[in-house]
């Protein structure tokens, strides 16, 4: 049986990488920490770490074993959260899976204002997630709803799901670039640009389908730089180095330097979905998931 008290001191030092450090964070003193890790180590049959005098580092298996014992801390983090609230009287509140897309659209904070003005005492926990993390906490309860890019599976025998909005991609170019002020802009002007490739850091194959969604609306963009938000290309364009396709919502309130264009031809868009489990356990889940559903529309 696992000890979540030596799973979050192996976390710590994971972390830290110095037993030292990780001890003051802890609150604890260096010998109690190194043995309970050694007692992990032997009761796992696993090394977790190589030692050195200097510093301590994850081996590779320690490495997987730490992606793993943070989901297991974070759903006991919620289960213990659940349970208080229960505790409570507070309906078991509500726990909400999101990725960011969620929140810069409005569509949770608009549904969180209704919540709050329904019920002004409830308690809500956010939980900023990928896809398959949010879809195993809506199997396992941990959560009650998750907005997410990719739906379910249709024949999911668990979850259900709806289609929330379209965010239509607008084209974000430095203010002084050649094509800022030109009329209608065609796939011929923007083939072999300088462009910044926004990654999706839930999908793997990200920066193919960018480059094959670019190669079907009939230009080939030159990929300079990668960005991991929509905030940082929009930084990247500002600084002038190069062009990117960036969701209409995050152009609201624009950045100073960026040119923003809409391209007709192109078409793409970033999806959000609502999903949640098929057997509603409270009434206060499946209002808030009505309160959700009825804010859709186009972005």
């Amino acid at each position: 049986m696992l000890d979540l008290r030596q799973l979050r001191y192996f976390v710590a030092v994971a972390e830290a990488e110095h037993v030292g450090r990780a001890a003051e964070r802890l609150h604890i003193s260096q010998s109690p920490l190194s043995r309970q890790i050694a007692q992990l180590e032997k009761n796992l049959g696993l090394t977790l770490f190589e030692r050195s005098q200097q510093r301590i580092r994850l081996t590779s298996d320690g490495r997987v074993f730490l992606t793993e014992a943070r989901a297991l801390l974070r759903h006991a983090d919620r289960l213990e959260n659940l349970g208080r609230r229960l505790g409570r009287g507070e309906e078991g509140g509500l726990c909400i899976g999101y990725v960011a897309d969620a929140m810069h659209t409005g569509i949770l904070p608009t549904a969180l204002r209704t919540l709050r003005d329904q019920r002004p005492g409830i308690h809500v926990a956010l939980y900023d997630q990928e896809s398959a993390e949010q879809f195993e906490g809506l199997r396992q309860r941990s959560l009650d709803i998750a907005l997410v890019r990719t739906p379910p599976s249709e024949d999911d025998p668990d979850l259900n799901m709806a289609p929330l909005l379209q965010d239509p991609l607008l084209l974000a170019l430095p203010a002084e670039h050649p094509l800022a002020g030109q009329g209608e802009l065609t796939p011929e002007d923007l083939d072999g640009q300088p462009w910044i490739a926004v990654g999706d850091s839930q999908d793997p194959a990200w920066r193919d389908t960018f480059v094959a969604s670019c190669v079907a609306s009939g230009f080939t963009p030159d990929i300079r730089l990668d960005a991991a938000d929509p905030l940082t290309a929009l930084g990247l364009v500002a600084s002038g180095l190069g062009l990117a396709l960036i969701q209409k919502s995050m152009m609201r309130g624009t950045t100073d330097g960026v040119a923003v264009r809409e391209l007709p031809w192109h078409g793409g868009s970033v999806q959000l979905w609502a999903a949640w489990h098929r057997v509603d356990l409270r009434p206060v889940v499946a209002s808030f998931r009505e309160t959700v559903l009825a804010g859709r529309g186009a972005a």
